[in-house]
């Protein structure tokens, strides 16, 4: 069977499905990853400006899939620069869901195996989410989009719960001074930043499911304002709550600071239970996105059946987890997945839409 052309999604749901690919790890890792490159309090500004740009670059990738109507990415790319580049970006698109999906698998694994079930083997962590995720995959960008509909007000209850009972722990004094070092810090964050923004790209598939393509902007842009406010509230509580010298040196720092206090009387005391558990959901929902993204790539690219590649994808998204070979291979490739999502920003929707508008302009000459 191909991908189901009535397989469609609505405005809300195209939101909520951008949503909860971006809004995975890195609620856990943002703040260490970002105070280790820019050294200073001004880590939030790193994400404010990350977000701004990355804005702009999604809104160039959402303009130029709504000039193909029902087609994604994979399918429009060879028709914009030809078969041959067009089907080396798609194939390059893929690879990087793939490593992206193993290295969200990955890290689910590492935080269930810290926290909840030390001296468990990786691989039995990994493979149950990974059989789950093939049935979810299985059902299509619909059924997907569903089950992230349930998931998410449940992770935003939570994670703002906990924020606002972390409070008692922020000291503004640890935001400060701003800018003490000027801009330079602030830039050399961004890197940092742009790997929890990987994932962006799913907006070049997404358009070609919305029941109502033309309320694309605001649908994926309101999407993506939810993750940037969320980044930006995780780096401030955190860093204000634990200081930038704790946030570089933990591990995880958003559960540490989580681990911190205790409520007493609350239905949960310690918060740091409640919130592992839906963000181990959330991770889930993040890695189910790309393991279904890089199956349609797949399957559009080379014209095949789909549910044969979403089988043939479980052995090769394992493999893909069990690369790193410890926390500091996983942190290390997830630097790598930065640099790579940097490079598909500028050579997707920027050339693209650059070999585009020479098209258009060159057809409406000659007319």
């Amino acid at each position: 069977m191909f991908v189901r052309t009535d397989d469609k999604i609505t405005s809300t749901q195209a939101a909520i499905f951008l949503n909860n690919t971006l809004l995975g790890a890195g609620i856990l890792t943002l703040p260490r990853s970002v105070s280790e490159s820019v050294k200073t309090p001004d880590s939030w500004l790193s994400v404010l400006l990350g977000g701004a740009i990355v804005m702009l670059v999604v809104l160039l990738m959402v303009k130029i899939s709504q000039q193909f109507p029902g087609k994604t990415v994979f399918q429009y790319a060879g028709l914009i620069a030809g078969k041959g580049i067009g089907g080396f970006l798609s194939l390059l698109l893929i690879l990087y869901y793939v490593i992206i999906g193993g290295f969200e698998i990955r890290t689910l694994a590492e935080v269930t195996l810290f926290f909840l079930l030390e001296g468990t083997p990786i691989w039995a962590i990994i493979l149950p989410f990974l059989w789950v995720g093939t049935y979810l995959v299985y059902g299509g960008i619909n059924s997907i989009a569903r089950v992230f509909t349930i998931v998410f007000p449940i992770s935003i209850m939570i994670l703002i719960i906990s924020f606002t009972l972390s409070l008692r722990l922020f000291d503004i004094d640890h935001l400060r001074p701003v800018l003490g070092n000027g801009l330079p810090p602030v830039f050399a964050g961004l890197k940092s930043t742009v790997l929890v923004f990987t994932g962006c790209e799913v907006s070049m598939t997404l358009v070609a499911f919305m029941t109502k393509p033309k309320q694309a902007v605001k649908a994926i842009l309101g999407g993506l304002a939810i993750p940037l406010t969320l980044y930006f509230l995780t780096v401030v509580i955190v860093i204000g709550g634990i200081s930038i010298d704790s946030a570089v040196t933990s591990t995880w720092p958003t559960i540490d600071l989580m681990r911190s206090f205790e409520v007493p009387g609350f239905f949960f005391e310690r918060m740091e239970f409640p919130f592992m558990v839906i963000w181990l959901m959330q991770m889930f929902c993040n890695f189910s996105s790309f393991f279904y993204q890089s199956t349609l790539g797949l399957s559009q690219l080379f014209k095949l059946k789909v549910h044969p590649i979403i089988y043939a994808m479980v052995p090769v998204l394992f493999l893909s987890a069990m690369l790193p070979k410890s926390m500091a291979d996983l942190f290390a490739l997830g630097d790598t997945i930065g640099k790579m999502g940097i490079i598909l920003f500028l050579l997707l929707p920027v050339l693209l839409s650059i070999i585009w508008l020479i098209r258009v302009k060159g057809l409406k000459q000659h007319v």
